[in-house]
């Protein structure tokens, strides 16, 4: 369990408080205007949004991680090589759906934060979705075994996530019920992931 601002030891009742916490400032991310003002697909964006949502909870919120992260067998983006993978994926192309689940799914491999990721690249997703084709996911129509088994194979075949992704858009763009959606659906993409003990 990584360490947090507010003193909390059981993995349960961060859980829970994070989820408050963040969800609370998602609210807000939305209602100031704040994720109107972000540029679409940069890691930069993700990050500040990692950080708007996190920062009452930790200190590496909008920060690279500085652990090996992995889920199951897969490993994400060994640490060496996640800047370099962050600059490419700014430069992928992002103006048809295709595109930015393709920059999706990189986003997701290479997984630059200790914790929050699902989270704050749901939202960065819908960002670009909205700019460029102007819809978003409702990612209550999702489920969320199939999303999961998606995105585990997605690295080498991407079709299962674009096909789930796909018949879930909407053009509801402006509604905060289904923006809010990708947040509380966070529990069924997050907390899996097994950090490796060397702090590098």
């Amino acid at each position: 369990m990584p360490e947090n601002k507010l003193g909390i030891t059981d993995s349960a009742e961060l859980a829970r408080a994070e989820e408050k916490i963040s969800k609370r400032k998602a609210v807000e991310m939305f209602e100031t205007g704040f994720l109107d003002k972000l540029a679409p697909g940069t890691y930069e964006s993700l990050a500040m949004i990692h950080k708007y949502l996190f920062s009452d909870i930790y200190e590496f919120a909008g920060r690279l991680r500085k652990v090996n992260i992995s889920k199951g067998n897969f490993r994400f983006a060994p640490l060496m090589y996640l800047e370099a993978a962050l600059q490419n994926i700014d430069k992928m192309p992002q103006s048809a759906f295709d595109e930015i689940i393709e920059k999706y799914v990189e986003m997701n491999v290479a997984h630059p934060f200790r914790e929050g990721n699902g989270r704050s690249m749901r939202i960065w997703l819908d960002l670009m979705l909205k700019k460029e084709i102007g819809c978003v996911v409702d990612w209550s129509k999702v489920d969320k075994e199939d999303y999961l088994l998606a995105m585990e194979r997605s690295p080498v075949r991407d079709i299962e996530i674009k096909y789930l992704l796909k018949n879930a858009l909407t053009d509801n763009i402006h509604n905060r019920e289904i923006y809010m959606k990708g947040i509380d659906h966070s529990y069924y993409y997050e907390g899996y992931y097994v950090f490796k003990a060397e702090e590098l």
